[in-house]
């Protein structure tokens, strides 16, 4: 699946994380069932740091807990792990200006723990732009993946008013890697802004492939604290 994220969804904003901002995307423990079997994801987490103007960066993983096991299958595998670099292209709507924003977020995807043990690429060029009652976020990405092959992504983020306390989410995207077949998948859910720098999600998602298919219910939270200073060293 693809490595960039924004809870609780697949694909990202065209935003990043202020200079001198931590963030902390954390699932404690999501539940999934795949074709290979049902696991929890515990925890799904992604760190976000604004280390200069507009730019940040992102590392991300997942620890996958087995359920049902195959033969053979180790119970923990560390997988989806990642280093990205995520910088504004144009400030926009996100920004507090006008018109679309627009980010690049790009990096390597490193080898995973008891998962496939070799390094990928990946490059999601994302367009955002926010009203009143309606925010948008178009997320287009290829990548090299670490079976080497050419992976593509192209997804849709709707999100409620900004201005509500528990805003309603949907997102739905397809993905096709060469020589595998075409994924769809449908997300629904809720943001709760509790404060300012704290918010607590929840979803469920459905994948569908040929004859395969993948149910997933997600809960998390987001929590952001600033380390330094913008213009000052830490």
């Amino acid at each position: 699946m693809p490595a960039f994220a924004y809870r609780p969804f697949d694909g990202t904003d065209g935003d990043v994380a202020e200079e001198g901002r931590f963030e902390l995307e954390l699932g404690p423990a999501q539940y999934v069932k795949r074709p290979d079997g049902r696991s929890l994801a515990a925890p799904a987490t992604v760190l976000n740091l604004g280390f200069e103007e507009d730019t940040e960066l992102v590392i991300d993983f997942k620890n996958f807990v087995a359920l049902d096991r195959t033969p053979g299958q180790s119970r923990m595998r560390l997988l989806d792990t990642d280093i990205m670099i995520k910088r504004i292209l144009r400030r926009g709507s996100l920004q507090g200006e006008s018109g679309v924003s627009m980010a690049i977020e790009a990096g390597p995807l490193l080898p995973e723990l008891n998962g496939i043990n070799a390094w990928g690429a990946e490059a999601n060029l994302i367009t955002s732009y926010r009203w009143s009652a309606l925010s948008l976020h178009l997320n287009t990405a290829v990548a090299l993946t670490r079976e080497h092959n050419l992976d593509t992504f192209a997804g849709l983020i709707v999100e409620g008013p900004r201005g509500w306390a528990v805003r309603p989410v949907a997102e739905i995207f397809t993905e096709r890697e060469v020589s595998a077949d075409r994924s769809y998948s449908a997300l629904a859910g809720a943001i709760w802004e509790v404060t300012d720098g704290f918010a607590v999600d929840a979803a469920v998602r459905y994948a569908a492939e040929t004859q395969t298919n993948e149910v997933e219910f997600r809960f998390g939270l987001t929590w952001g604290v600033p380390l330094w200073q913008e213009g000052k060293s830490k």
